[in-house]
């Protein structure tokens, strides 16, 4: 590893933010070593993540007595940040021991990973280092699954029948409300139809909302539903009402009708013949399921991660000290620094870490032509490099075969990943959602070109992501980031979601790299997520994709 790729490397971190999701982590261990020729091991798995450089410990398994293929019962419940890196140590001890503490001859091995490629693997398998980093015998599994909220989706289509008129010159104009029944006995508004005037067989309106909203999650709680008589002075006149429970209208699901009496309270206590207020019927019960952005990655979805850096002439001569390209032999510049920062948390989504590299804006051998969008490893056929390290590796040595120059067009690096991002489009399958990383020092000067790819990328499985590097005017550049109002392409048409995350890195300057890396991937699972759903592609299931593959370390 070199020097400036572990010096930028290390500076990543924890930071507090919202979280994204919980991820449940499962520990099976095989072939433990005995340590005692007369008995088997007691084993306990430790977990341990790193903050600010030191391993602190988040849980432990319980301890299984003589045995050395230890399936734990354990769950690890962890929160789960995409944008950041969670790194991961696990500790497998020997617990056969006359006390309760663990010495460090106790510890039979263990391995590092961060959380991101046990997601992303969704069943992750290593051996155990010694502790003299020896690959030992012993293997771990560490097995990873979502855990689900309350996400989901109810579509539900209500209808009455011979309600009770309430009007003397007209029927009624009925309305209904859905309450939820809170565990303190609190009423919670869910939905209010609109009103259908004059009708006491009124059909209302198919609506949507969230499992969540409507019982949260539990498909037992009480729902109150009242139907009014709408009046226009706002003192609505009460027709009756019912209880149910979710439970009860998916028996609407297989298309059949559920039907309750509506029940006026008084009418019933005077009334010696009274039987109902009308009849309220659920025609129709659909849950919609919502994925989310672990859903896709495991279910195969691999993260297509693509650098493409800016050397233009005004970066400075990469010679010289003040040079943005500048290489300094401890010192990781700011390309260097934001393209580790990124990259340390996409390359865990993308098995084979391959990652293309490109460069814009230089004039390059043999013909010293300008191109902007040249291979950094000089191989056309195939610009990848190997990890990030191997990106490092192949800017440092791109560098001084090459002419900075000039313009700043970034269009056709876009449309070069375009390219590649629509040839997924054709699968109709959730597989690779591809992600630019654009590292620029000056304003675009092919502004038109570039929203028009842009504009053409947004319906692609694509994100792009531009920091701009240096202390350059960079205020031209939020015009494609589509916080400040809808990007457009010159000739009006807007983009179908936004797609574009731009962040100046001086904003970051003091910050660790971490904290870049935060910002400019947080939009990125919404994103992946909004693709796919707006597409009708739903995330393959576990076994639809090839078997999780097994790691050496």
């Amino acid at each position: 590893m070199s020097d400036i790729y572990e010096s930028a490397a290390t500076s990543l971190g924890l930071f507090s933010s919202p979280c994204l999701t919980k991820v449940e982590l499962r520990v099976v261990c095989k072939g433990i070593s005995d340590r005692d020729a007369l008995s088997k091991p007691d084993p306990c798995v430790v977990i341990k993540m790193q903050s600010h450089g030191q391993w602190l410990e988040v849980d432990r398994t319980e301890v299984i007595r003589s045995c050395i293929n230890p399936t734990f019962s354990k769950v690890f419940t962890l929160d789960y940040y995409f944008e950041e890196v969670q790194r991961l140590r696990f500790e497998l001890y020997d617990m056969n021991s006359s006390h309760n503490g663990m010495r460090e001859i106790d510890c039979l091995g263990a391995m590092e990973c961060t959380l991101g490629q046990i997601v992303s693997q969704r069943k992750l398998c290593r051996a155990l280092l010694k502790q003299s980093n020896t690959v030992g015998k012993s293997m771990i599994t560490i097995t990873a699954e979502e855990l689900t909220g309350n996400d989901d989706y109810v579509e539900l289509s209500f209808s009455a029948r011979k309600l009770d008129d309430k009007d003397f010159f007209s029927k009624s104009d009925p309305f209904l409300e859905i309450y939820r029944v809170n565990d303190d006995g609190t009423q919670q508004l869910v939905y209010r139809t609109e009103t259908v005037m004059n009708n006491l067989n009124p059909v209302w309106k198919t609506f949507k909302t969230s499992l969540n909203c409507l019982c949260s999650g539990d498909h037992e709680r009480i729902l109150k539903c009242t139907v009014w008589d709408w009046d226009s002075n706002g003192k609505h006149d009460f027709i009756g009402e019912f209880e149910a429970t979710f439970k009860e209208m998916r028996g609407a699901i297989d298309g059949k009708q559920v039907q309750w009496e509506c029940i006026n309270p008084k009418y019933k206590v005077k009334k010696k013949n009274y039987r109902n207020s009308g009849i309220v019927i659920l025609n129709q019960c659909k849950i919609i399921k919502m994925h989310s952005f672990l859903d896709y990655i495991m279910g195969g979805c691999q993260i297509q991660f693509t650098v493409a850096i800016d050397f233009t002439a005004s970066n400075g001569d990469p010679r010289n000290s003040c040079s943005l390209h500048y290489i300094h032999p401890y010192q990781p510049n700011e390309y260097l620094k934001a393209l580790v920062a990124v990259g340390e948390i996409c390359q865990d989504y993308d098995s084979d870490k391959m990652f293309p590299a490109f460069g814009f804006g230089a004039r390059i051998p043999s013909d010293f032509k300008v191109s902007h969008d040249f291979a950094i490893n000089f191989n056309e056929d195939n610009p990848e490099c190997a990890g990030i390290q191997g990106v490092v590796e192949a800017y440092q040595n791109c560098l001084p075969k090459i002419q900075l120059y000039g313009p700043t067009n970034i269009a056709p690096i876009i449309q070069k990943v375009a390219n590649s991002a629509s040839e997924e489009v054709h699968t109709r399958e959730a597989m690779q959602y591809f992600i630019l990383l654009i590292l620029t020092d000056g304003v675009i000067t092919d502004m038109a070109d570039t929203r028009e790819a842009i504009v053409h990328a947004s319906h692609l499985p694509m994100s792009i992501i531009i920091v701009g590097v240096g202390n350059a005017d960079f205020t031209d550049m939020q015009t494609l980031d589509g916080d400040d109002g809808i990007l457009r392409s010159p000739k009006g048409e807007p983009v179908l979601r936004d797609i574009v995350q731009f962040v100046p890195f001086r904003n970051f300057k003091h910050a660790s790299p971490a904290a870049l890396a935060k910002t400019v991937l947080a939009e990125v699972p919404n994103q992946v997520v909004d693709y796919y759903n707006s597409k009708g592609i739903k995330p393959k299931v576990p076994s639809e994709f090839e078997a999780p593959r097994t790691f050496g370390h």
